[in-house]
């Protein structure tokens, strides 16, 4: 028996939350975007007036403006939209024990086994449908079919409160005529190689040779020709399931640009005892630390060096980054952004080889200092207790990026 699976899509999300909490906001165009003082000023989402004047998500707030002069920014609030979110999905849960998110607003359910009891995967979504209405206040797109790429594609095929099936017997009636950049992971440069190849539709992605598409494009170009050729059969994780932890990281785009040394050491000290912290929260420790940079043109790479031990330390990760940072760039241009991960994870209570020319006694005070700072901030606030080097410049470094609830994509893989 073929699967059935659904992805349900919050429409507009962060935009939608706003105005279920603000009603006037529906009679304006309105998006959720950034702050443009602190030059994180992109747009998120818009609402349904927005759109009319061809607003386009991750464009800049100036950009914006010269379409809608008199469109209104709402700053994200981020609390909110993790709350009712979870209200939606805790929904989509009492229909299947497996319910894969996709970022916030999206989450793919398998309902193979849930139609002896609710009735089709088209039922099913109606039933979702309604209820995050009713229970919520929200509407959500549905996408029904035999597997999770088709399902996605679905769900984006009409907004808002769509509802559109993909099965065996019609996908390629209403999945193969559809632009080629619809289908997950091909972006703006995929698409570009793609249409070199006279590949301007899904179908025509179908029907090309997967061993050029290979050559050309690595394994990628395997992946997306099974995606449009409906081959896919990943499944949609159990609930509670989490991927397994590959890195952490935090950055930062400045509010001005970091112009020497000096300044971009500020930074990283605020960026490293983030990351330290949020390693040792999940009883990890790394042996490669990676810096990206990006200039004032806009121009970025990336450093990484390995450890000889693992550490979730502060300043010991300070060290490498800064020894990165001198190594690499001279400071002709500014740097606009800046980023540390720490990778190459393992358990910290993996054994791990001791040196004998390690001061672990040093090692450990420096641990127990770094853990009482972490304390004093979870009690008082991250503004409680700084480094004196973090008072140099405060507009450099007056930013929380552990606290932060700052949401990122997620990646389908």
């Amino acid at each position: 028996m073929d699967r059935v699976i659904l992805h349900c899509d919050i429409n507009h999300c962060y935009a939608q939350i706003e105005e279920m909490m603000h009603p006037e906001l529906r009679n304006v165009p309105m998006a959720v975007g950034g702050h443009e003082e602190d030059r994180h000023g992109i747009i998120l989402t818009k609402n349904d007036m927005a759109k009319k004047y061809h607003l386009k998500t991750g464009e800049s707030l100036r950009e914006a403006y010269k379409k809608c002069p008199h469109l209104l920014i709402v700053h994200p609030h981020y609390d909110e939209y993790l709350y009712y979110t979870e209200k939606v999905k805790d929904i989509y849960r009492e229909y299947s024990d497996r319910v894969e998110s996709f970022g916030l607003d999206e989450a793919w359910i398998d309902c193979t086994t849930s139609v002896s009891l609710f009735g089709s995967g088209k039922k099913i979504a109606e039933m979702i449908q309604k209820r995050v209405l009713e229970e919520v206040g929200l509407t959500v797109s549905i996408g029904v079919s035999f597997n999770k790429i088709f399902a996605k594609l679905g769900s984006d095929m009409i907004k808002p409160m769509g509802l559109v099936e993909i099965s065996r017997e019609n996908y390629k009636e209403k999945a193969w005529p559809l632009p080629v950049e619809d289908l997950l992971y091909v972006g703006r440069a995929t698409m570009a190689k793609l249409h070199l190849f006279g590949i301007e539709t899904i179908g025509d992605l179908a029907c090309f040779d997967d061993k050029v598409l290979k050559r050309h494009l690595g394994k990628m170009g395997e992946i997306i020709y099974w995606f449009a050729n409906g081959y896919d059969t990943s499944e949609v994780a159990l609930v509670g399931t989490h991927d397994e932890v590959k890195s952490i990281g935090n950055g930062i785009t400045t509010p001005k640009d970091i112009s020497n040394v000096e300044e971009a050491k500020w930074v990283f000290y605020v960026l490293c005892e983030s990351v330290a912290a949020r390693a040792r929260e999940m009883g990890l420790v790394g042996k490669c630390i990676s810096i990206h940079l990006r200039s004032k043109d806009l121009k970025s790479f990336s450093r990484q060096h390995k450890m000889e031990r693992a550490t979730n330390l502060s300043d010991e990760m300070m060290a490498e980054v800064m020894t990165l940072l001198e190594k690499n760039y001279d400071f002709s241009l500014p740097l606009r952004s800046v980023t540390v991960t720490l990778s190459h994870l393992q358990l910290e209570t993996q054994e791990i080889q001791l040196s004998l020319f390690e001061d672990a006694t040093k090692r450990r005070k420096m641990r127990d200092l770094e853990d009482t700072i972490e304390k004093i901030r979870g009690h008082y606030g991250f503004h409680s207790i700084k480094r004196c080097s973090m008072l140099m410049d405060e507009r450099l470094t007056d930013f929380d990026p552990k606290g932060d609830h700052i949401i990122f994509p997620v990646g389908y893989f």
